[in-house]
């Protein structure tokens, strides 16, 4: 048999990457090698199977009709690979190899991490790498097998699902109250020193939105990560709109206006569909929706 005629596995593998992941930068850095490397096993691909696989396009490298006929091949040896090298007792776990998921910072902290570990303790050839960001959806980002986003979506080619609600309520340090008080009413918030994130550089529009109904005035305090407006909220720089999954019975923290202002956002996940074709892929989004739903009355209190 002439094994010449067949394409190279190794490069429809590579292939099965870049449709998962849609750039070669990020395919080079998962598979160890360079951008050059992944760029030349595409073409030698190519050459074998007569036609192009891949086009260019604003949301990252797209599959050609051609491309699809040869990641279903791909897929089936990545699944006899697998069946290959992680046997089980009683079967196969399909669920290893690396994933590699973008989330904001407190989804991935409080709710990702959890659930990703106690997925890894049932599945230890699965692994992970944990990418933190507070951004929206993007069409034209690729690089990560799933993104969890908060705020509304704009898909494009991606795959959407609706993780949970989650709700923002508004917080003062002890110190700050006991200071300068807590406004009693709407209005007297616009007395208030304010805590948010960097307008500059922040892209969900939710996110902000409620502290512009507040105030037409920038916040005093402005930051990225939710981590550091919850600290400066402790350390009485003034007031935030908080996750109350991060914020509730949190030291050092009280509610402002407790029966009043509080907002809903929504997180997603969204992920090409090459990548939720993957056994891995598909676990941990299920381990996100068991985790958001037992965390239901954390992320969207009464």
């Amino acid at each position: 048999m002439d094994f010449k005629r067949f394409p190279s596995p190794d490069d429809l593998l590579v292939l099965l990457t870049v449709a998962r992941l849609g750039r070669f930068t990020a395919v080079a850095d998962a598979l160890g090698t360079t951008h050059t490397t992944v760029s030349r096993r595409i073409l030698a691909l190519e050459r074998q199977l007569g036609g192009r696989t891949l086009e260019r396009t604003p949301q990252g490298w797209e599959l050609t009709e051609l491309g699809r006929a040869a990641v279903a091949a791909a897929e089936g040896i990545e699944t006899s690979l697998n069946s290959l090298a992680t046997g089980i007792e009683g079967g196969v776990d399909v669920v290893s190899g690396v994933v590699r998921v973008s989330t904001s910072d407190g989804f991935g902290a409080l709710i990702a991490t959890p659930a990703l570990v106690r997925l890894q303790r049932r599945h230890p050839m699965l692994r992970v790498e944990l990418l933190s960001a507070t951004r929206r959806l993007s069409r034209n980002r690729s690089g990560v097998d799933l993104e969890v986003v908060p705020g509304s979506v704009d898909a494009g080619r991606a795959e959407v699902i609706f993780l949970s609600d989650y709700t923002l309520r508004l917080y003062a340090g002890t110190g700050y109250a006991q200071a300068h008080g807590l406004p009693e009413t709407e209005a007297a918030l616009k007395g208030h020193r304010f805590i948010s994130y960097v307008e500059s550089t922040l892209q969900v529009a939710e996110l902000s939105e409620q502290h512009h109904r507040l105030t037409s005035e920038p916040a005093e305090f402005q930051c990225t990560s939710v981590f550091a407006q919850i600290e400066a909220v402790r350390a009485n720089a003034g007031i935030a709109m908080l996750p109350a999954f991060m914020a509730d019975g949190q030291d050092g923290l009280v509610r402002v206006l407790p029966g009043g202002i509080a907002q809903k956002v929504q997180f997603w996940a969204a992920a090409r569909p090459e990548s939720l074709r993957s056994p891995a892929v598909q676990a941990v989004v299920a381990a996100f929706l068991q985790e958001t739903h037992r965390r239901r009355r954390q992320l969207v209190p009464a």
